[in-house]
């Protein structure tokens, strides 16, 4: 009877050996969640897990908006490029239409010195009268600048093109059209053969707009004038300048033949 006695008493204990290192392993994870029944638990874990899918959803949704406005300002800003580049290809035909005006009579290209300028139009520093009536204008710079530019180019009405230039410089005197509206004057009046308005015209693209493309062939152009006119040193001192001050330019490769001839 000692025996068995002995025999149930090691298997108990074994068992309570088993089962309590067990029992608190178990209840270890429930009690780190939080304090409460199983059940509050539970809710407040899925009170936390629907607040981040929540945060979540509002962040994914966050990024799909800022990737659309990410797409509508890049379609913008390749829809304003294109119209930059529209306007650029526009002036450089303008540019090369506005020079073949002047084939008609001498080598294209412009030319004028501060000091040479100012001795271009010294006789003559009131602007020319126009040679027609001035059309009527619509108020808009863009569209008037523009209509007289037709006048010349297309039209060939060139009277009408002087008049309608002249308007324009009056009408819009902060106008960025400013030096080449001067410039169209030049040629023009340049192929009309009335060199002094022409010279006029060149000198104040010259010495008002000086950072403008179109300032070295203005000012090579005075000096062609000037070496039509017969007045040999000013056209040297003239062109010299348009070498000095524009070296890289089209009109001071002009210069330097024309400076080599003399």
């Amino acid at each position: 009877m000692n025996s068995n006695f002995r025999r149930h008493l090691l298997s108990l204990s074994l068992l309570v050996g088993v089962a309590v290192p067990w029992a608190a392993t178990a209840q270890a994870p429930i009690s780190n969640v939080g304090s409460g029944s199983v059940e509050d638990r539970v809710t407040s874990l899925e009170r936390i897990s629907n607040a981040q899918s929540q945060l979540l959803n509002q962040l994914q949704q966050q990024l799909s908006d800022n990737q659309r406005d990410i797409d509508t300002l890049r379609g913008q800003i390749q829809e304003s490029q294109y119209q930059l580049n529209q306007v650029v290809e526009r002036q450089k035909q303008i540019y090369q239409q506005m020079d073949s005006l002047s084939q008609s009579g001498a080598q294209s290209s412009a030319g004028t010195a501060a000091g040479s300028v100012a001795a271009a139009t010294d006789s003559n520093t009131a602007a020319p009268a126009a040679s027609a009536a001035a059309p009527a204008t619509t108020g808009d710079e863009n569209s008037d600048y523009n209509a007289a530019v037709s006048l010349a180019l297309e039209k060939k009405q060139y009277d009408q093109a002087i008049s309608a230039f002249q308007a324009f410089i009056k009408q819009y005197p902060q106008s960025t059209y400013q030096p080449n509206a001067n410039y169209w004057l030049g040629q023009l009046f340049y192929n009309k053969g009335k060199k002094e308005d022409a010279a006029y015209y060149y000198a104040v693209v010259v010495k008002n707009y000086p950072k403008s493309p179109k300032s070295p062939d203005a000012m090579f152009k005075v000096g062609v004038i000037m070496q039509e006119k017969g007045q040999v040193d000013k056209a040297k001192a003239v062109y010299q300048q348009v070498i000095k001050q524009y070296p890289t330019s089209d009109a001071a490769k002009q210069a330097k033949k024309r400076e080599a001839s003399l």
